[in-house]
């Protein structure tokens, strides 16, 4: 029996619509799987329809809810990375309340994020329960299995840093169960960690090791399953299972890693799937031109402003903020591989496009890592689908997991290894002694407009109470204590759930 799936946005006939409910075909549901129809009675027995299947997660990583400007806006904006950028009244409802710390449960953007995220776990749910009785080669089978629960453990732990607890919805379900209290209300966070952890343990267990056989890329590894496992357990606390996973990335044991030499290569085209690449979202040029996550570089480019007079490169948004600048220290060559300075005579880009003074763009500065050249990389004519991968998980991050688990556990020596390293690459003096508030300094600079700043001061937060607060006054911001380590669960789906979503504290 075949099945067609679609993503539900209404409700309709008492079906929340966050679930994505998988039904028997009929005339109601339609198929949206970016490559087309997949016969999934195909993919139990046939070894390429499965791998399409998964393909279709993957797929879904391009979706604007996922990955797109709504991302930019939970991440970047809502930290001290970033202002809201373009111009005062633009998005003043959505991403200005994110900037200023003023969301509530209405403010739209959360519940892009929290459909799109559940459409794409539905979609991950949907791969398993079939490959769950596919006939196909079982080390394929595992293979397949361990990256659906890689990119639906990825997904949930972007919720549960975002929300909190969350419905745990961990199979394909009926409509009756979707109705169900069971699946209506949020279970705990530290359930949902379980299953995260869960998924990521089998992933690492069942997928290959990068450029061994079975491996591809852009599909997840073992060290991406490890990458992401030690990045759950940093945030669990975790620290020795956090230092042995990226120990075991350092000795090579899951594959060839490392740091590129140069930082700013690493955002364009010739760094795609570098050797300091664990996970990325891969994006290309296809005949429609659509083979690339919506919006995610353009909404962030170089917006005209002032006297204009010039064909810009984006709608301006998610500006590097001083609070960001003022940590560089003298010399840092991230600096400039993170941030576009628009100087009062131009500014030369990389690739040669000239962007003019001051005078004729909306802001200073833009964020460099997400520019995407139609000049000198892929383009194929659409600026709202710029081919540009996104870097998840890159070795970079794995040093600096490994320095605090390291000083956590009374190993400075390792831990200053790793700063050292990353110092040298960005053109600074090595340190002679590390602690943690110099791994966080170090974290912020080198992981700076990567997407986990906001996160990553919750996290420290509750390390060093107070941290947030300060950082965000800093940067002209207040942080609330028991309010703002989580966003407000979406009014929209309160409602959906028929009130039996319980909202966040303070909201």
């Amino acid at each position: 029996m075949k099945y067609i799936h679609k993503s539900i946005l209404v409700k309709a006939a008492g079906i929340c619509c966050m679930l994505s409910v998988i039904l028997m075909a009929c005339n109601n549901y339609l198929d949206v799987n970016p490559q087309g129809q997949i016969d999934e009675d195909a993919a139990t027995s046939d070894p390429e329809a499965a791998s399409n299947l998964v393909t279709g997660i993957y797929n879904n990583l391009w979706v604007g809810r996922v990955h797109g400007f709504p991302y930019v806006g939970v991440t970047n904006i809502a930290s001290d990375d970033a202002d809201k950028g373009s111009n005062p009244d633009d998005a003043a409802a959505t991403q200005g309340a994110l900037d200023n710390l003023t969301m509530d449960a209405n403010t739209t953007t959360l519940n892009d994020i929290w459909s799109g995220y559940y459409q794409a776990i539905a979609r991950a749910n949907k791969a398993l329960q079939v490959l769950e009785s596919a006939t196909i080669d079982q080390g394929l089978n595992n293979r397949l299995q361990g990256e659906a629960r890689f990119l639906r453990a990825y997904l949930y732990f972007k919720l549960v840093r975002l929300f909190g607890g969350v419905p745990k919805i961990d199979k394909v379900l009926t409509p009756q169960e979707a109705d169900s209290d069971a699946y209506q209300t949020r279970a705990s966070r530290d359930e949902i960690y379980q299953l995260i952890i869960s998924d990521l343990e089998f992933a690492l267990a069942n997928l290959p090791v990068k450029g061994g056989e079975g491996s591809q890329t852009g599909r997840a590894t073992k060290g991406a399953a490890a990458g992401m496992l030690a990045k759950v357990n940093l945030y669990r606390q975790n620290w020795q299972r956090a230092y042995s996973l990226t120990d075991s990335i350092i000795s090579g044991q899951l594959g060839a890693y490392g740091l590129m030499d140069n930082y700013a290569q690493i955002w364009r085209e010739t760094g795609r799937n570098s050797i300091e690449s664990l996970f990325e979202v891969q994006t290309g040029i296809n005949a429609a031109c659509d083979a690339a996550i919506e919006v995610y570089s353009v909404c962030q480019g170089p917006r005209a402003g002032g006297a204009r007079g010039w064909a810009d490169l984006g709608w301006g948004f998610g500006t590097p903020s001083q609070s960001l600048l003022d940590e560089y220290e003298p010399g840092d060559q991230r600096m400039n591989a993170t941030v576009i300075f628009i100087n009062p005579g131009g500014t030369v880009l990389w690739d040669g496009f000239r962007i003019p003074g001051r005078d004729s763009v909306e802001n200073d500065r833009y964020n460099y890592k997400a520019y995407h050249s139609r000049i000198a990389e892929q383009y194929c004519g659409n600026p709202d689908r710029l081919p540009k991968n996104l870097r998840i998980l890159r070795y970079g991050e794995i040093l600096l997991i490994h320095a605090e688990a390291a000083l956590a556990l009374g190993n400075s020596g390792a831990a200053l290894t790793d700063i050292n390293a990353l110092r040298q690459r960005a053109g600074l003096l090595p340190k002679a002694a590390v602690t943690r508030a110099d791994i966080w300094h170090e974290r912020r600079v080198e992981m700076a407009m990567e997407h986990d700043r906001f996160f990553e001061l919750v996290r420290e937060d509750a390390l060093a109470p107070g941290t947030a607060a300060a950082a965000f006054q800093a940067h002209g911001k207040t942080f609330v204590s028991g309010r703002n380590e989580v966003f407000p669960i979406p009014a929209q789906q309160i409602q959906f759930s028929g009130g039996r979503l319980e909202q966040n504290v303070g909201y």
